[in-house]
């Protein structure tokens, strides 16, 4: 249900449960830590999913039975974040729950018009994952932080793209092209150059 594709020095990892709107289960969370931590020399990876849907969080019963409060979900954001590669999140659709930490993690966001974007840890009675309040008020500031977390809204990609949560708003059918070509000029350049303007806007 994690697909990955090697493409050289580009990877794409798609999450491919669109029956159940990619919702993650521990497994397909394991898998993603191990790719992440594994990805280590690539140069530009592209994090996506299958449907309409990028990813509604985590799968509900197995949320119930306690991955709402895994450490898997930090360790998968970490790992994205400490990646010296592009990493962009091309979202084919609604951005839900604790998907939002690995989507906060990469550099650019991309997503297709009619996505929402909402994290309703504090209904669910949950706290975020450590790090996603941080990377968030890094992005938008803490009032529209709070807006999400604490006032439980669904922001629209409109919305999101205002905020700068949201980088392009790209048609459904050109968000793969967008995301390869906006890896293109890092997997052209050397490898010391990309790395080390990586590092530099860290």
């Amino acid at each position: 249900m994690i697909d990955l594709k090697q493409e050289g020095d580009l990877w794409i990892v798609t999450l491919a449960r669109p029956d159940k709107a990619n919702s993650l289960t521990r497994p397909m969370l394991e898998r993603l830590v191990e790719i992440a931590e594994s990805a280590g020399a690539t140069r530009a990876l592209i994090l996506t999913g299958q449907g309409k849907v990028f990813s509604a969080g985590a799968d509900l019963e197995e949320a119930k039975a306690g991955l709402a409060v895994s450490d898997l979900w930090e360790r998968l954001s970490g790992a994205l974040a400490r990646l010296p590669a592009l990493k962009i999140a091309a979202l084919n659709g609604t951005l839900a729950g604790g998907a939002n930490g690995m989507a906060l993690a990469c550099d650019i966001r991309i997503a297709v018009p009619g996505a929402k974007i909402f994290y309703p840890v504090m209904k669910l009675g949950y706290l975020p994952q450590p790090s996603d309040p941080a990377r968030m008020i890094a992005l938008i500031g803490p009032a529209r932080a709070k807006l999400i977390l604490m006032g439980g809204q669904k922001i629209t990609v409109e919305e999101a793209y205002d905020y700068g949560l949201i980088d392009r708003i790209v048609p459904p059918e050109d968000l793969m092209a967008t995301a390869r070509a906006l890896c293109a000029d890092t997997l052209a350049a050397p490898a010391e150059v990309a790395a080390g303007i990586a590092r530099m806007c860290s």
